[in-house]
């Protein structure tokens, strides 16, 4: 064999080996040599696919919950509750301390203590 037929053969077989170990690391090329990962099918990558799947729908169940918490205070009801809170300390006695007043007082004497 002359020394360019040995040089093709080692570019060919260094080749192959490339393109086995891009395999197995879940790399793959379409006809335009474009390289895409598509992961590899072993236990551990699909436990953690899991693992983040479950983390995104605890995150997402906690976004709901706090979307509820800053609009809970803007709907109807609760402007009307508001309205009629403010009605019942209208028409409180005078002389009679609100509730506000009251728990507000009670704090203020348990933190000179």
């Amino acid at each position: 064999m002359s020394g360019w037929a040995i040089v093709a053969v080692v570019a060919i077989v260094v080749w192959g080996i490339v393109q086995m170990s891009k395999a197995r690391a879940g790399i793959i090329s379409d006809e335009d040599g474009n390289e895409t990962y598509i992961g590899r099918g072993d236990e551990a990558s699909r436990a953690e696919i899991e693992d983040t799947r479950r983390e995104i729908e605890q995150l997402r169940e906690r976004l709901h919950v706090l979307e509820r918490i800053a609009t809970d205070n803007n709907t109807m009801d609760a402007r009307e509750r508001a309205r009629i809170a403010a009605e019942i300390e209208a028409l409180r006695a005078p002389g009679e301390p609100s509730l506000d007043e009251t728990a507000s007082t009670s704090h203020g004497k348990e933190q000179s203590r």
